[in-house]
């Protein structure tokens, strides 16, 4: 991964092609390719949510750490066989999520995603990321990947969750619970 771009189109996928990190040439449309597409489209959704926040928000720090984890995750995808990805990547999720969970109220029904443009931006962080895993998890079926970042995707997508709800409170929003049709 030590080149730069120095010129931005190549005209080499003119053809419907990509170059993968090993320099293999696969389809645009290879599993491969969408995962780590979906990945990166994960990454600009945080990017999203990050310009929803004020600079100095508590959760700013933990975004950006997300941010860079989802480059790891995308530079495994992108290579085949290549690791980055370790239990702590999960840890870590699995603590903030812990932390935020444990200042909310038991959630006893399903909330419609909104609450504030914050908590809004959160909750289409988690609907991409659960893409990126879902795609993730078709590239496994055919292809070895990584353990650690299926489950870090999976921990990902809860983690927006948690932060969704915290941010619809804190932003002076609240949860609309779904109600069911008669």
């Amino acid at each position: 991964m030590g080149n730069r771009l120095s010129k931005i189109y190549t005209r080499t996928g003119d053809d419907g092609s990509t170059g993968l990190g090993d320099g293999t040439r696969v389809r645009k449309d290879a599993l491969r390719v969408e995962a780590y597409g979906c990945t990166d489209e994960t990454n600009a959704q945080v990017g999203v949510l990050r310009a929803c926040l004020a600079a100095d928000h508590a959760a700013q720090a933990m975004l950006e750490h997300i941010q860079h984890d989802l480059f790891d995750v995308g530079g495994e995808l992108c290579i085949p066989g290549y690791e980055l990805v370790t239990p702590a990547y999960v840890e870590r999720l699995e603590a903030a999520i812990d932390a935020i969970n444990a200042d909310l109220p038991a959630l006893k029904d399903f909330i419609l995603p909104g609450g504030s443009p914050a908590a809004a931006a959160a909750h289409v962080a988690r609907t991409v990321s659960r893409r990126a895993e879902r795609r993730t998890l078709s590239l496994a079926d055919v292809e070895a990947v990584n353990p650690q970042a299926l489950m870090y995707l999976n921990r990902l997508s809860d983690y927006f969750f948690v932060l969704a709800r915290q941010l619809a409170r804190a932003d002076g929003g609240s949860e609309v619970l779904w109600r069911k049709r008669d």
